[in-house]
């Protein structure tokens, strides 16, 4: 919502200071410029990437957006959800869980929370890990040396359109500079002519200038930046998951493993320790018997 509100503030203000110094809107109006460089940026998309890239990318835009889906009510359903897993785990053992991870759609656990299953990337993360757990075993530093490069990959795939995104905006300039030379070119076929006309076509190539430079600073730049902290974002996510899922394997109990993904968890969006508190003691979750048994 955010990214909206900034470009309409974008256009609003230099358009705005355009009307302000007696210019002519009806000027910047000049489809064949924006087809040229509109047209030719999405060629180099599509030349330069392929097509899961792509589809992620228009993800990724629409994602922005929306707005980051990693806030604070995010990470107090996912701690939540980890204590109530860990807590069945820690008091029924490990195979209890074991239909759960197997099939996370039809858990009793994970059906409470629909986000968790609608990211099947964390979904797998989570129930592929637990896996480990249910095997026994194995050690902790195995699996979380399994873990980070698990969350390596997935930050590999995530930046790409991010980076798709980056370079088209750094060749707007530039082709706004090939649209405003077709229309010097255009402009030096029309010499001779009439000073108005000259200056039409003079002030048409122009505004390809400024377009290109428009949408690579005042759009497209922004929006990659901006994708590029929501993957932030989901990596840090990934780390909260990483921290809780690993202190159990090492022995702690799910309580204090859910604190130390608590403090795990960026500053702005940190619930805090009574926040977590009663969501684990809500009904619904395991009960403050199952806490308390749980320490």
């Amino acid at each position: 919502m955010f990214s909206i509100i900034g470009i309409l503030i974008v256009f609003g203000c230099v358009v705005g200071g355009y009307l302000m110094e007696k210019g002519n809107l009806a000027v910047l109006v000049q489809p064949s410029e924006l087809i040229i460089i509109g047209g030719a940026a999405l060629g180099t998309v599509l030349v330069a990437n392929p097509m899961h890239i792509i589809k992620g990318l228009i993800s990724s835009v629409l994602g922005v957006l929306k707005g980051s889906p990693f806030n604070k009510k995010r990470y107090t359903e996912t701690l939540k959800m980890l204590f109530d897993l860990l807590t069945r785990a820690r008091k029924e053992g490990a195979v209890a869980i074991e239909p759960d991870v197997e099939d996370p759609s039809k858990s009793p656990t994970f059906s409470k929370y629909p986000a968790f299953l609608k990211d099947h990337h964390v979904r797998d993360f989570v129930c592929d890990t637990m896996r480990m757990v249910i095997t026994g075993g194995i050690n902790p530093f195995d699996v979380d040396q399994m873990m980070e490069l698990d969350m390596e990959t997935h930050h590999h795939s995530a930046v790409q359109p991010n980076q798709a995104l980056s370079s088209v905006a750094d060749a707007l300039p530039g082709l706004g500079i090939v649209a405003a030379v077709l229309g010097v070119v255009v402009t030096m076929g029309s010499l001779g002519g009439p000073p108005e006309e000259i200056g039409h076509k003079v002030a048409a190539a122009l505004v390809g200038t400024f377009l290109g430079i428009l949408l690579c600073y005042g759009v497209l730049g922004p929006l990659a930046s901006n994708m590029g902290k929501i993957v932030d974002d989901e990596q840090s996510y990934y780390h909260v998951l990483r921290v809780v899922m690993l202190a159990f394997m090492k022995g702690t109990s799910p309580i204090m493993a859910v604190e130390m993904g608590r403090r795990a968890i960026p500053g702005h969006v940190r619930p805090g320790f009574a926040e977590i508190e009663k969501a684990c003691r809500d009904k619904g979750g395991d009960g403050p018997q199952a806490v308390a048994a749980a320490a």
